[in-house]
């Protein structure tokens, strides 16, 4: 248990240093995200960037389990 919480947290921490990158590559402003502003409130919700992230990572666990 142990090592699959280092492991995930490795992984978030990478992720969150490699950000500024990610986001240039047009991640979390595809059709389908929603984005609702107001004067004084930002809601966002990425539902496309995380059906599209979601389908990657199911093919890269598929491939590492074959």
């Amino acid at each position: 248990m142990s090592r699959i919480l280092i492991t995930l947290g490795i992984l978030l921490v990478s992720i969150g240093l490699a950000w500024p990158w990610i986001s240039k590559l047009g991640l979390g402003r595809l059709p389908g995200d929603i984005v609702i502003e107001r004067e004084d409130f930002r809601f966002y919700f990425p539902v496309t960037t995380m059906i599209l992230l979601s389908l990657v990572l199911s093919v890269i666990v598929w491939l590492f389990r074959k």
